[in-house]
């Protein structure tokens, strides 16, 4: 097998961000569920948009913004995800390329807009999304290379990708062109409610083996085994998984591979949270680039956790420090 020229190809929603602060009682009056992510229409969209407070825009999107992390720790990345040729994809096209993400997608020339993630805020620093997913719903099979997939050690898709029906699709052509060139597939969880809609389909893809990785937070797991037992659902998906990475809020993370269970301390924060968003994106960067470059369960943990930790003291989902210099200062690399 030849080496890999990348450490993670993701595929994903490539969508913009719009990030404000709000008070619980916006989400109350706009019927949000706090902590959840909703799929809304356009007008919805405009509407929500008009409401909102002061916004900062960035590109996002859970699969990139994984992938932001992975190329501020120094490893090598590409991307597929669906963008129109319009302002909001020249944005997102520059901000991934500019970060050293390789995205040989080619823009939609007509159609629906680029996506954006309404992303409220509140003062706990719980994000509320609410997501137009544009032109990302035209996401299919035939925007998956299969040299850039046989090029990547391991392909990630986010759970997100999951409503349109036809990247579903694209997802499962991915995942067989890994397989068929010994690379291997993981999957995010990405949002209890989405593992809610698809549980089912979630839970096959580990157990017919199409998926080698599970990325999932405390609430996405107990979802997924219909429980409010953390420790049940541990102990559930250590059957059906090949390796599970479960983060675990303040109490850190879970790594499970078999019968084997590695317990990691969150990492040490400067000060405050500030912004949930991004923190499991964030995470699996950092598991992914140790996991990629053969530095082990625990290591790997340790960098997700601390690519999460510097996420979660500012505003937005990308890291705003080389986390390579970071990683480093604390021996982690």
């Amino acid at each position: 097998m030849t080496a890999p020229k990348y450490d993670v190809l993701g595929i994903g929603n490539a969508i913009v961000d719009v990030i404000a602060k709000s008070e619980e009682a916006f989400l109350v009056d706009e019927g949000l569920a706090k902590g959840s992510m909703a799929l809304i229409d356009e007008a919805r969209a405009e509407a929500l948009y008009a409401k909102m407070g002061p916004a900062i825009e960035a590109s996002g999107g859970s699969a990139a913004n994984t992938l932001a992390g992975l190329g501020s720790l120094g490893g090598k990345a590409a991307f597929i995800g669906k963008v129109k040729a319009d302002t909001l994809g020249e944005v997102f096209r520059h901000d991934i390329t500019a970060i050293g993400v390789d995205f040989p997608t080619p823009a939609a020339t007509d159609g629906i807009a680029t996506a954006r993630c309404f992303i409220l805020v509140t003062p706990d620093g719980e994000r509320t999304m609410s997501t137009y997913l544009g032109a990302c719903q035209g996401l299919s099979v035939d925007d998956i290379d299969e040299a850039t997939v046989k090029d990547a050690a391991v392909t990630y898709l986010e759970g997100y990708l999951w409503d349109p029906p036809a990247a579903k699709e694209a997802f499962r052509k991915a995942a067989e062109i890994a397989h068929g060139a010994g690379r291997q597939v993981a999957l995010s969880l990405s949002d209890a409610f989405c593992v809610a809609r698809y549980r089912a389909e979630f839970l096959a893809l580990l157990k017919d083996g199409v998926v080698d990785i599970l990325f999932a937070n405390e609430g996405e797991l107990t979802s997924l085994y219909e429980t409010d037992d953390i420790e049940t659902a541990l102990k559930a998906v250590a059957k059906d998984a090949k390796l599970a990475a479960v983060t675990l809020g303040a109490k850190g993370s879970a790594i499970i591979e078999g019968s084997e269970r590695i317990d990691v301390p969150a990492a040490a924060l400067e000060g405050p949270i500030v912004d949930l968003t991004g923190a499991g994106d964030l995470f699996a960067a950092g598991f992914l680039y140790g996991h990629a470059n053969g530095l082990g369960l625990k290591r790997s943990a340790e960098l997700g956790g601390l690519a999460a930790a510097e996420v979660i003291q500012h505003v937005g989902a990308r890291p705003q420090v080389e986390l390579k210099k970071l990683a480093g200062e604390k021996g982690l690399i």
